[in-house]
């Protein structure tokens, strides 16, 4: 009980001139303000401790930072590299505009990481879920359109094939503009009728004052997760079907694997941001952001820098399509 309490033995009177905090073993007790908490001896009211994942007090912050400075090195890199080939074959393969587009929302996704740093606000609350949601949403719709990328290609190379008028660049970009519109009405919706704001939990450890980000609304929170991982979903199946393709194809591999490392990461994640409290919650959120971008980096890019890098050989458009 957050009370301190004065001297029974005595009168009132006898104690006029001392302050109730400052006397014990009384029948008369005040609670403390909230923000405040009893010592141990209860004859004084303290300030309670505020926590939140600090740059000053926690190691995580200092190996998220790092994490997410080094991912965004190694990504900038990649886009050099990406930038830097043009016009090589590996490079062009499955439309290189919806590459870009992949690395530059994953850059992103490592950059919004630092948003769920230090104290929240209420615009950093804001800005923190939209931003890794629509972020996300567009990598994933870039892996979708991909995927569908080489499901019509391989049925386009059947002679009279109807899919043939479908291999367009314009399918994958209206793909990708179409799923993250979604994603970002949903957002706006969110932020409309319940948005994310600071709150100050003093109920779930005594002597502590959690501040954290409150989700405003439940339902536009994992409507936002909802959609993503549907998107995620698709395009896990997709590659999945046609992952044993020829290697001219062979992206749907690496799609696949990609994915199914994204999909695990998140279905790991709800349940642990569910039952985590204060920086714990922000701490599950940073991991999955970290490892599924992580995940879509390595598995769709490395193995083409490996190609550009290091076998330049097998970057021409004969070994492309002759490779089984």
């Amino acid at each position: 009980m957050a009370a301190l309490c004065a001297d029974s033995a005595a009168s009132l009177s006898e104690h006029a001139a001392v302050s109730p905090q400052s006397v014990t073993d009384s029948d008369d007790c005040f609670k403390c303000p909230q923000n405040e908490w009893p010592d141990e001896k209860k004859v004084k009211c303290i300030f309670k401790t505020y926590e939140y994942l600090s740059y000053t007090n926690d190691i995580l912050t200092l190996i998220f930072v790092l994490t997410s400075v080094m991912l965004l090195v190694v990504t900038i890199f990649v886009l050099g590299i990406f930038i830097y080939y043009w016009e090589t074959p590996i490079v062009k393969a499955n439309n290189r505009t919806v590459s870009f587009i992949l690395l530059i929302s994953n850059l992103l996704s490592f950059l919004c990481v630092f948003l769920f740093l230090e104290h929240p606000t209420d615009i950093t609350c804001m800005l923190r879920q939209v931003s890794f949601g629509v972020f996300f949403s567009i990598a994933v719709s870039c892996i979708l359109a991909k995927t569908v990328t080489v499901c019509i290609a391989f049925k386009a190379t059947k002679p009279g094939s109807y899919w043939r008028k479908w291999v367009s660049v314009k399918v994958s970009n209206s793909l990708i503009l179409i799923c993250s519109s979604a994603q970002f009405l949903i957002c706006i919706i969110w932020l409309s009728v319940s948005p994310p704001y600071q709150e100050y939990d003093i109920l779930s450890y005594p002597g502590v004052i959690i501040i954290q980000c409150n989700e405003g609304s439940v339902i536009g929170f994992y409507s936002m997760l909802g959609y993503m991982g549907f998107l995620a979903a698709v395009s896990f199946l997709l590659a999945f079907m046609v992952r044993t393709l020829p290697d001219s194809f062979n992206e749907a591999k690496y799609i696949t694997f990609s994915m199914l490392v994204f999909c695990s990461v998140w279905i790991a994640m709800i349940p642990a941001y569910l039952s985590t409290r204060g920086k714990y919650m922000v701490v599950v959120e940073i991991f999955a952001i970290l490892t599924s971008s992580a995940a879509i980096l390595g598995c769709i890019f490395f193995p083409k820098c490996y190609i550009v890098l290091l076998k330049p050989e097998l970057n021409i458009r004969k070994d492309m399509c002759s490779r089984k």
